[in-house]
């Protein structure tokens, strides 16, 4: 299966890339696009005021949508051009550049567990492969324990098949509670061309 670059080579290889990125999706909130699919699921899985990681957040679509509407946000994501475009559209959460290979968020002083962890815009296929396994075990230790509940979703054709993911996910001590192929509850078959897995920790 050949590679699906990562986001680091991506931005190595054209160092414009971030900045198209986040102008891209500054064009579409003008433009009125309904970007708030991912964010409104998650707020349907809480009630108000719960914790919320939003794991490789970009410019802080999800996050910023999640603030807005009563959770305390905490949005991590590796690369700083996306997160200064986060706090300047999306002010209220907490952004951090970060490696979600290595976070450590109680090293930080932030050490209170969180809700929910979501891990939206095809972020597990821009890792590294060698490190998606340790991602996951990051997700589980900074959730809640027993009530805790992470949402990943990526698309197929990306050198991570689905079952694979699945795989990685139970390695690293989580299990579905829900498998979806869209972030609009639509059903996961084995013919889906996305996943959206909701995650427990096991």
């Amino acid at each position: 299966m050949t590679e699906h670059p990562t986001w680091l080579q991506l931005t190595q290889d054209d160092p414009g890339h971030s900045h198209a990125y986040v102008a891209r999706f500054r064009r579409m909130a003008a433009e009125g696009s309904d970007l708030a699919g991912e964010a409104r699921l998650v707020d349907a899985m809480l009630p108000r005021e719960s914790r919320v990681l939003d794991a490789g957040c970009g410019p802080g679509r999800v996050g910023g949508w999640l603030h807005g509407v009563g959770h305390e946000v905490v949005g991590v994501d590796l690369d700083p051009v996306l997160i200064a475009a986060a706090e300047e559209d999306h002010p209220g959460p907490h952004w951090l550049v970060a490696d979600l290979a290595t976070l450590d968020l109680p090293s930080l002083g932030i050490s209170e567990p969180f809700d929910a962890i979501v891990c939206a815009g095809n972020v597990m296929a821009f890792l590294e492969s060698s490190s998606r396994r340790e991602v996951l075990r990051r997700f589980r230790a900074h959730l809640r324990p027993g009530t805790g509940r992470a949402a990943v979703g990526f698309g197929a054709g990306r050198a991570y098949s689905f079952d694979e993911f699945l795989a990685d996910a139970r390695t690293a001590g989580l299990e579905p509670d829900l498998l979806l192929s869209s972030w609009h509850l639509h059903p996961f078959t084995a013919t889906s061309d996305f996943l959206v897995a909701v995650l427990r920790p096991a």
